[in-house]
């Protein structure tokens, strides 16, 4: 209830109600911003330019969905636009560390990890953008084919497809790469 109120605020053009509603997403959104784009300036300017555009357009949000799912999906769209536009690459999985593998009870070196998730950066990096934006939000964002079909204005079987294609080529690209360790 503390958010609704915080929202009906906002919709009245409150500046401080705004202010706090921007401070409790800003962090989790330049996140979002950052998968999708290359740079943090870049980031920076997707978030600025969505919550402007959330806030012009806050009178559209009925609260069907949480506030964060409806800001969400207006900061992965403007970035969608922002790539199209630029046509720059994508940045297809978070900076997190992947934890040390048990193989063959064996812990894999850090380092040896450290290798793996570039090649596995760099096999997204190849796929082509029809390819690489499905995976992008199925996989790292989570969402379903609906939402993507809806975000990219594509068929919810045009999104299964080529979420199936973007595995095979992710499969074959990094299949070359395990056959040479070990």
């Amino acid at each position: 209830m503390f958010q609704g109120n915080i929202i009906e605020k906002c919709k009245k053009n409150d500046r401080k109600a705004q202010l706090q509603l921007y401070n409790s997403y800003c962090e989790g959104m330049f996140h979002v911003a950052y998968r999708f784009l290359k740079s943090v300036e870049d980031a920076e300017d997707a978030m600025q330019e969505s919550f402007i555009k959330a806030f012009k357009k806050l009178h559209q949000y009925h609260g069907d969905v949480t506030f964060g799912a409806w800001l969400k999906k207006i900061v992965i769209n403007h970035c969608i636009d922002q790539l199209k536009y630029e046509k720059k690459q994508l940045v297809s999985l978070e900076d997190q560390l992947l934890e040390p593998i048990q193989h063959e009870e064996e812990v894999i070196s850090e380092s040896l990890v450290i290798e793996i998730k570039e090649h596995i950066l760099e096999a997204i990096d190849k796929l082509s953008d029809k390819y690489r934006l499905v995976v992008l939000l199925y996989l790292v964002e989570g969402y379903d084919h609906k939402e993507i079909s809806e975000i990219l204005d594509i068929t919810e079987t045009a999104s299964r497809t080529k979420l199936l294609r973007g595995k095979r080529k992710l499969q074959e690209y990094l299949k070359v790469y395990s056959n040479g360790i070990g």
